[in-house]
């Protein structure tokens, strides 16, 4: 469902030309794209996040090992593995909620197709404005001096 749209973006944005009708689509593309990049978050997680989710994790662990065993004699077996599964889950979700909070999509390169339609609708067709020929030339010139 997200990797589909963030795929058919960029085969619309090929066309050499667009008309009313492609670039609603490819606008389309990005709002199902934008909306259901959340799946993505945990992969974006740093190692720092990571660390700390994990350190918050383990303390929250102690701390409830803590109170159970102060509360052992006074359950049952049921009731102690029915608590220590809800505590496994609250584990779990704020250890998400920390991932959550601490990871985001705010870099460069996922803000630049939201601007082209709004440039293809403002300037044309976007073929015409090619970087192949300063792409070809920066290339030249760090060979150059790589070789020297």
């Amino acid at each position: 469902m997200c990797v589909s749209p963030l795929v058919d973006f960029p085969l619309m944005a090929q066309y050499r030309t667009h008309t009313p009708d492609t670039l609603p689509y490819m606008e389309s593309y990005l709002q199902t794209f934008h909306r259901t990049k959340v799946i993505f978050l945990e992969l974006r997680t740093s190692k720092a996040t990571r660390a700390q989710a994990n350190r918050q994790y383990r303390e929250l662990w102690e701390l409830m090992a803590d109170q159970r065993a102060k509360e052992v004699q006074q359950r049952t077996v049921a009731n102690r593995r029915r608590l220590a599964d809800e505590e496994s889950v609250e584990r779990s979700d704020r250890r998400a909620d920390l991932i959550r909070r601490e990871n985001q999509f705010n870099f460069i390169k996922m803000h630049y197709p939201t601007d082209f339609a709004s440039n293809v609708r403002r300037f044309g067709s976007i073929s015409m404005y090619s970087t192949e020929i300063s792409e070809i030339a920066h290339k030249d010139q760090i060979n150059n001096d790589y070789r020297r």
